[in-house]
């Protein structure tokens, strides 16, 4: 008995030795892992900056200090006391904090900044002579590799239950995990396009797209009337711009193309049958692979994918290659409608989507000055005029905005495109659960969108039996002017061709919900009016056509119910003229009691 009490006395004793030594420990980890987190905003500067050097030096001084962390909390003492009740958690979830800090820095940033250093991104850009996509071929598992790592390091935080933690120790983990959860993000589409670009860039081989250029000026649900066409060719990274055509051109198909039956059922039988509906659907997927088949049919050239921008993904371009000046024959046409021959960043836009039509009144032209600023822009772009940084930054600008869409004919490239928003896709693995999505569709057969502003709000009502209620709110403001009805062109205002008196707008608003939710109701102004509603992949689709006079603004509320996701909503709108910013408003949340 006695040599039990002796052992637990000597126990007491080097507990509260122990704990002062726990302190320190504890100090020292949380000093290690603050100042490598305070060294992650300067990495992001230097890597912005193309300081790679700087960047790699960076790196070294960080896996230093993680590395400090991760030796102190694999100590025999700390880990013998993460066994322990109360206090036994939080020193597993700073152990493991530690860890993930480490293996991030190690398994993570430094191959990644080593592949950094080793790719010249000015050289990887297409170009009219080509580039050596080899770099980006041998840096493909080492970017693999290193987004596996954050990935594992990212499921280990996110397995910790911060519930019984305490403050000291769960609100910086919960950032932690949310940070990492973002970089895993990042990370594996680096992975993909790393795996994916070579071959889309022509590294084995040729490859040609159909290039649309959507005209926001005449809205469809992926962004405008697929106006102006052309056939783009990569090869070894060698860009060219082949034949130039327009919708109009490729006619109409007969038979109708056949497409999925409830897509018919709310866009109507054009969408097989005229170039210029194939996107009244969202579904970028179906609309690209339907154009592929019309140009096949048109042309009998089978492309190997679709890729769609607009005026403004020009901008963008322009912004990074400086101005272009429109050449050749249309120049003379051009100067005499008092059209800008020079196009730029600023210019462009206005220029192509609402000049265009009041100054030249002919179709063809205006066709014809489409597909010569098209022309100019690629040149420029493949001439290598523009720093990469530039146009990485405007490329990227526009696919965030859904701008610019991709689709390929290959199964295999295309189950990777899926899974990003750059797919267009209404379903599938690149839309989260709990999505919502605002499409509008011309219903005045004219260029009258220019004068739209819009903006569009989720909000979201207090939870009825257990399931949530949305409204989508979207308001709209007809600018043009009012005596538009003769100060407009008839190519711009339709002439009242469909029955919509000029200078009026027609829109058909399509609202989609949640997957398993239902559309309940719709009104305007906040008065109830009758709506149209669909399934489309699993989510209730809610339609309803509105027209706008000169001056005049409508808001239209379109509910859903129903809705089993609890997740934090997400909402995507069709891009217009307006920057996407503008449109998408705050989500309004409600004071549940």
């Amino acid at each position: 008995m006695t040599k039990i009490v002796l052992a637990i006395f000597v126990l007491l004793i080097l507990l509260s030795g122990g704990t002062v030594w726990l302190g320190l420990k504890a100090s020292s980890i949380k000093h290690e892992l603050e100042t490598a987190a305070g060294l992650v905003s300067q990495l992001k500067q230097e890597i912005l900056a193309s300081d790679a050097e700087s960047a790699a030096d960076t790196v070294s001084v960080l896996r230093q200090h993680t590395g400090a962390a991760r030796q102190a909390s694999e100590d025999p003492l700390w880990t013998l006391v993460s066994s322990a009740p109360w206090v036994g958690p939080n020193i597993s979830a700073v152990s493991e904090a530690a860890r993930s800090a480490d293996d991030v820095a190690t398994l993570g940033l430094s191959p990644l900044i080593k592949v950094y250093e080793s790719l010249n991104w000015d050289t990887l850009m297409p170009s009219a002579s080509g580039s050596n996509l080899e770099p980006l071929k041998t840096a493909a598992p080492s970017v693999a590799s290193a987004a596996y790592a954050v990935r594992a390091s990212s499921e280990r935080l996110q397995a910790i239950d911060t519930s019984q933690l305490l403050p000291q120790v769960a609100h910086p983990l919960r950032d932690a995990t949310e940070e990492l959860k973002q970089a895993t993000g990042a990370l594996n589409a680096a992975a993909d396009a790393a795996n994916l670009a070579p071959e889309m860039l022509g590294a084995d081989g040729q490859k040609n797209y159909l290039l649309m250029i959507q005209n926001n000026a005449e809205a469809r649900a992926s962004g405008g009337i697929a106006g102006a066409l052309a056939v783009m060719t990569l090869d070894h990274g060698k860009l060219s711009l082949g034949a130039q055509s327009s919708a109009g051109d490729v006619g109409i198909m007969s038979p109708n193309l056949t497409v999925d039956p409830q897509q018919q059922q709310i866009y109507s039988s054009r969408l097989g049958k005229y170039m210029q509906d194939v996107n009244l659907t969202p579904d970028f997927p179906t609309a690209a692979a339907t154009a592929q088949t019309m140009w096949a049919k048109k042309t009998g050239q089978q492309v190997d994918g679709v890729i769609s921008i607009d005026p403004m993904v020009l901008s963008y371009i322009l912004q990074a290659t400086g101005p272009v000046t429109v050449t050749g024959t249309e120049l003379a046409a051009v100067k005499a409608a008092g059209l800008p021959s020079e196009l730029t960043g600023s210019n462009v836009v206005p220029t192509l989507l609402s000049e265009v039509y009041s100054k030249i009144p002919s179709p063809k032209l205006q066709d014809a000055y489409f597909a010569a600023v098209a022309k100019e822009v690629f040149a420029a772009l493949s001439s290598g005029k523009g720093e990469a940084k530039g146009l990485i930054s405007g490329l990227t600008r526009g696919t965030e905005e859904g701008r610019v869409l991709v689709w390929s004919a290959r199964s295999s490239e295309q189950s990777v495109i899926s899974k990003y928003p750059m797919s267009g896709a209404i379903s599938g693995p690149s839309v989260s659960p709990a999505q919502f999505g605002v499409y509008f569709n011309d219903g005045t057969g004219a260029k009258m969108d220019y004068y739209i502003k819009r903006t569009v709000q989720l909000i979201k009502e207090c939870p009825t039996e257990g399931y949530e209620q949305t409204r989508v709110r979207i308001t709209s403001t007809n600018t043009a002017p009012a005596d538009a009805a003769i100060s407009l062109p008839r190519y711009v205002t339709g002439g009242g061709i469909f029955g919509v008196t000029p200078g009026t707008v027609q829109t058909n608003i399509v609202a989609y919900g949640p997957a398993q939710a239902n559309v309940e109701s719709a009104a305007i102004d906040g008065q109830k009016t009758p709506f149209a509603p669909y399934l489309h992949a699993n989510r209730p689709v809610g339609v309803v056509a509105q027209q706008l006079a000169p001056g005049e603004s409508k808001t239209v509320d379109i509910t859903f119910g129903k809705i089993v996701q609890h997740a934090e909503p997400n909402l995507v709108v069709t891009p217009t003229v307006q920057p996407v910013k503008d449109v998408i408003l705050p989500t309004e949340k409600p004071s549940c009691g």
